[in-house]
């Protein structure tokens, strides 16, 4: 057989696994789906499934009344935790949003973590509002009724806090620390960065760097880590900011909750930068020499972090 015959040989078959290959390209994937009741077992709640696929489930806070600006504000309009499954592959993601006053904040979060879940957001929706109300956003991926227990296991650290105490704290508790001997060095020690004092509170900032429009930017635009310690060596406080990469948020958060050290923000300070960075404001008290320690296990596991 000579050349030109055996290529017009091949010329069908050659176009057949073309048309076969364009024909398995153009085939729609079979999504997987949810199944609402089997959610709503593990949730505790009824769940539904919505026209775009995804499955919901919701939780009403209307156990605490609030006022936004001195309105009674409906749980309709605005007041609502809730969570949404889709489908990913055999496994599924869970995004939602669960409301919680102050607190509560730290029994939620400590239960999201137990429970293989992220926290991606902590911030307000309303001014003038009374108590104070927050929003915390979780995420999560893995089965679909592991994912809902997780969610059950916030709410429910929430309905404890409530059921020991109906109505929302106004403070964390303890002994309010009063300006006194404050070693410095001490803290930097610990920290391994310096601390410089400023009207008896030591700082210390951990500059990071980044790219924002083409342009970099640095310490003095805002990347920054920082906490200050005020009071004195044996109650002090700390509060300050921490700048992370998406993947380091979940072991910053952990290592700051396993200290004791309360979050309360979780948010970006900017947009357009290179990489987004987001930060987390938090607040504790104690002995200067142990908040030092629990800084440094956070600056740790975001170094840990960041090299995988």
């Amino acid at each position: 057989m000579n050349a030109r015959v055996f290529r017009t040989c091949l010329r069908p078959l050659y176009l057949a696994l073309i048309a076969l290959s364009l024909t398995a390209v153009a085939l729609p994937s079979v999504a997987a789906t949810l199944d609402p009741a089997a959610i709503g077992k593990a949730a505790g709640v009824d769940a539904k499934a919505q026209p775009d696929g995804a499955v919901k489930i919701g939780w009403s806070r209307s156990d605490v009344p609030v006022t936004v600006d001195g309105m009674r504000l409906s749980p309709a309009a605005g007041l609502g935790s809730w969570a949404s499954f889709t489908a990913m592959g055999d496994q599924a993601m869970v995004m939602g949003d669960t409301v919680v006053f102050q607190d509560e904040v730290d029994a939620a979060m400590d239960a999201a973590f137990a429970h293989g879940l992220s926290v991606t957001g902590l911030h307000n929706h309303f001014f003038y509002d009374q108590p104070k109300v927050y929003f915390m956003h979780i995420g999560g991926e893995g089965s679909p009724t592991q994912l809902a227990a997780g969610v059950k296991a916030v709410w429910d650290a929430i309905k404890a806090v409530r059921a020991a105490h109906p109505q929302p704290a106004q403070g964390f508790g303890g002994a309010t620390p009063s300006p006194g001997k404050l070693s410095a060095t001490s803290i930097a020690t610990i920290i391994g960065h310096p601390a410089p004092v400023t009207d008896g509170v030591a700082k210390v900032t951990v500059a990071r760097k980044g790219q924002m429009y083409g342009r970099a930017i640095g310490a003095s635009m805002g990347l920054t880590t920082w906490a200050a310690f005020s009071g004195s060596d044996d109650l002090a406080s700390i509060d300050g900011d921490f700048i992370m990469r998406a993947e380091e948020v979940r072991p910053v958060l952990q290592a700051l909750r396993k200290a004791s050290i309360h979050i309360v923000a979780l948010h970006n300070h900017m947009m357009g930068e290179n990489p987004d960075y987001y930060f987390t404001h938090f607040w504790g008290k104690g002995k200067a020499a142990d908040l030092a320690h629990g800084f440094r296990d956070a600056l740790d596991a975001q170094a840990v972090s960041a090299k995988h």
